[in-house]
């Protein structure tokens, strides 16, 4: 009886994950943001803490070597924003609207992005480290040099995604939709999911994990026999 083969790559993907990490300098002052954002204000070199930031809209805002720590965005719409060496500790971005966004250079650790709007944004020299990002929306984002790392993707949303050097360790990609994304190269190995959207071309030379044949096997209708 046929059954499906899997091809087992040895890489030591770890050590080829290297991005710039932010540019921040020790010892940032404390920022206050205004009282209302306006469109295309620019803040940099400084620390934004404790606070919320609600019920704004605003385009085209640009943060340069800024640090948020527990900050909660609430109801808030950034499109275009432009993050450079950025930081983002123990923050609350949930349903924030930062589609068409520029990130370079910036980290989010132990984060809250669930149904956070990320629509066509170019992200490059990023890493997402140990936050919740369920239900995010990743459609026609651009991705280069990127580490998402222990991190809940649950039902997140990354149809039509472009991905070069993109790495996710650790994550949970249950339910995610990758249709449209082209995942040669990708290792998804260490992913945890028992389902997943995806087009039979786009996984062309995906690297996946033996256990994990049955979900890609379901994918065009196969049945791995024991």
């Amino acid at each position: 009886m046929a059954r499906l083969s899997i091809l087992h790559i040895e890489v030591s993907s770890m050590a080829k994950q290297k991005i710039d990490a932010p540019r921040v300098p020790q010892g940032l002052p404390d920022l206050t943001l205004g009282t209302w954002l306006e469109s295309q204000d620019v803040y940099e070199l400084g620390v934004i803490s404790d606070c919320k930031v609600a019920d704004q809209e605003a385009a085209k805002l640009v943060f340069d070597q800024v640090i948020f720590r527990n900050v909660v965005f609430q109801n808030v719409s950034l499109q275009n924003i432009e993050l450079t060496d950025i930081i983002f500790e123990n923050c609350d971005l949930s349903n924030a609207d930062l589609s068409d966004a520029i990130i370079h250079r910036t980290e989010f650790r132990n984060c809250k992005l669930i149904g956070t709007n990320l629509s066509g944004a170019m992200l490059r020299n990023v890493k997402v480290d140990h936050c919740l990002v369920d239900y995010a929306n990743f459609r026609y984002i651009n991705m280069k040099q990127v580490i998402l790392a222990g991190s809940s993707f649950v039902s997140a949303d990354l149809y039509n995604t472009t991905l070069q050097q993109v790495y996710f360790n650790d994550s949970i990609l249950e339910q995610a939709q990758l249709s449209g994304t082209k995942l040669a190269g990708i290792d998804l190995s260490g992913c945890q999911f028992l389902t997943i959207s995806a087009e039979a071309d786009d996984l062309k030379g995906c690297i996946i994990a033996p256990e994990q044949a049955p979900v890609f096997a379901a994918l065009f209708g196969l049945i791995v026999k024991d």
